[in-house]
């Protein structure tokens, strides 16, 4: 069985910057201020969420679901203006079409917001959210998450003998080679050629407009 896991923002989805204004909006709810500044990309919503509260661990949980409540009252200003990247739909709807083929997603989201994300733009047909991992989920590294989807799997249909991750960022590359998982880098997110060509992934692609191509770096 080969695994694939899909990182959401940048990789599947452009989300119009939605779920930066709902963690915003969550934490302004919660504290009663803006938060301070935070690197977002590449980062799981725990750890911006535990950014901005400066480390505050009992307040997490609390972040976290004002975050939910927050992009689900934004997912039709998220559907009018953001999009699918190009090629996305039929890579993975070839994907789906092969034996032996899982995909889902390996996302700094919290379960909610991925699925939220996915499921506006109508992706979720092609994705078992069941066997995926979350930034919701416990981890110490992006890396562990590798291992809460090689898992999950494992329960569900069998013990994957291949998993590779698709994403858009070096941190991306690197979960996957700490993790043991292919590398498939796209350059159509938050991160440039040059920048992901320097984290070395086993396959570096401009985008995914050639499907054959797209499918050939994935399963090949």
């Amino acid at each position: 069985m080969l695994l694939v896991l899909w990182d959401v923002d940048g990789t599947l989805v452009d989300s119009a910057r939605h779920g930066k204004h709902a963690f915003e909006e969550a934490f302004e709810a919660m504290v009663g201020r803006p938060p301070g500044p935070v690197e977002f990309a590449g980062r799981t919503d725990h750890e911006i969420a535990l950014a901005m509260l400066e480390g505050e661990r009992e307040r997490l949980p609390r972040l976290l679901e004002e975050l939910a409540s927050a992009l689900e009252a934004r997912k039709d200003a998220m559907r009018r203006e953001g999009h699918v990247y190009p090629g996305v739909r039929e890579t993975l709807a070839a994907l789906h079409e092969r034996d032996g083929v899982v995909q889902s997603l390996l996302t700094g989201n919290i379960e909610a917001n991925a699925a939220l994300k996915v499921g506006a733009f109508g992706l979720e047909r092609w994705l078992d959210f069941e066997v995926g991992a979350y930034g919701s989920d416990p981890h110490q590294e992006r890396s562990d998450l590798v291992a809460v989807a090689r898992e999950r799997t494992a329960e569900k249909y069998a013990e994957p003998a291949r998993v590779v991750l698709v994403g858009d960022t070096p941190l991306d590359v690197r979960a996957a080679k700490n993790a043991g998982a292919r590398a498939v880098a796209v350059a159509t997110g938050f991160s440039d050629l040059d920048a992901l060509r320097a984290s070395r992934p086993d396959v570096l692609l401009p985008d995914l407009r050639d499907t054959a191509a797209a499918v050939e770096a994935i399963a090949g």
